[in-house]
């Protein structure tokens, strides 16, 4: 990257470019998705296949280096991909999963992610978790209003 960018806009830079590549290769994207274990993925797709690809977004190798909870996601992805921007040392990244490098605009696979297949009950559960964030946060973007009475009203209970 030629300009030096803040570490917010270095993160958002990253991870639009890994938002396109998903697109580009038919899966389905969902920004910061919690999961089942209390943790959450930068980013959950859904493959054409019905498989699932966590993409963990880092900025910086202090970003990588102080966040161990990334092994905790892998029980809840066929696939496990970082996504960094061109600027990142590489060499800390584990081999077993993939590598996806940001030139700021677009990501390149450099790597791709060894494939562990989740359990069918798993996949299952995490499916309609995925519909329906992705779902109540369309219905959120026709109706904003409705979707804060609704978070209100869960929050009142």
């Amino acid at each position: 990257m030629d300009e030096v960018l803040s570490i917010p806009a270095r993160t958002a830079s990253v991870t639009r470019a890994a938002m396109r590549l998903c697109i580009a290769r038919a899966w389905a994207p969902v920004l910061e998705v919690p999961l089942p274990n209390g943790r959450r993925a930068d980013i959950l797709a859904l493959r054409p296949d019905g498989g699932f690809v966590i993409i963990e977004v880092k900025s910086c190798a202090r970003d990588f280096l102080s966040d161990g909870k990334w092994p905790e996601y892998r029980e809840f992805c066929d696939e496990m991909h970082f996504a960094v921007d061109m600027d990142f040392p590489q060499e800390l990244l584990p081999e077993d999963c993939g590598l996806w490098v940001s030139d700021g605009y677009e990501a390149t696979a450099i790597r791709e992610s060894f494939q562990h297949k989740m359990a069918p009950a798993r996949r299952k559960a995490l499916t309609h978790r995925f519909a329906c964030i992705a779902a109540s946060r369309l219905a959120a973007e026709v109706d904003p209003v409705g979707a804060m009475e609704r978070r209100a009203a869960l929050l009142s209970d």
